[in-house]
């Protein structure tokens, strides 16, 4: 498991329409490796609003259609969820969701 890579995770929630959303793990690599049971996720949606806080994504990450992943939603997510992998953001993805990260926790 490592930072940047997308997961696709059972919902389970009957008040949420989709069964399935796929996020990306933004926590950093020590606490993935850790003993902790969560790690920090944003969640991806086909919806792209153009904030900087979103970052477009798509079939070149796995997807089947164009979505962004969305920074302002972070969530904690129990590591054992995360066993469907879907791919890895490319080098140049993370460093935009870096920026976008430290826009929507006001690190610049």
């Amino acid at each position: 498991m490592r930072r940047g890579e997308l997961y696709r995770v059972h919902k389970g929630t009957p008040h949420d329409p989709k069964k399935f959303r796929v996020f990306v793990i933004v926590s950093r690599q020590v606490l993935i490796d850790s003993r902790l049971s969560t790690v920090i996720c944003a969640p991806i949606y086909s919806s792209h609003d153009g904030l900087s806080t979103q970052v477009k994504v798509g079939i070149e990450e796995g997807l089947k259609h164009d979505s962004s992943i969305h920074c302002d939603e972070l969530v904690s997510i129990p590591k054992s969820l995360l066993t469907y992998y879907v791919s890895s953001l490319s080098p140049e993805k993370m460093q935009e969701l870096n920026d976008a990260l430290g826009v929507a926790l006001g690190l610049h």
